[in-house]
């Protein structure tokens, strides 16, 4: 189960912790900063092969990313 709410403040909050702006996330994964701002305000989604991007950019499983694990680990 994908939970937006959960997926929108772990981004926001592991972006921070990285010290990335939200332009160098979108830069990253080929999207605009704006776009960033949006997903990460749960005003709109992203793809699947964008969300393995930012999983491994952001050093973390996906499905922690996404909500459905508390285990940020990569295994």
């Amino acid at each position: 189960m994908f939970l937006q709410n959960i997926f929108c403040e772990r981004l926001r909050a592991l972006r921070k912790q990285r010290n990335m702006s939200q332009a160098t996330l979108g830069a990253a994964i080929g999207v605009s900063k704006v776009q960033i701002s949006d997903i990460e305000l749960g005003n709109r989604t992203t793809t699947i092969e964008k969300l393995v991007v930012l999983a491994d950019i952001l050093d973390v499983s996906l499905d922690y990313l996404v909500g459905r694990s508390d285990d940020p680990e990569r295994r």
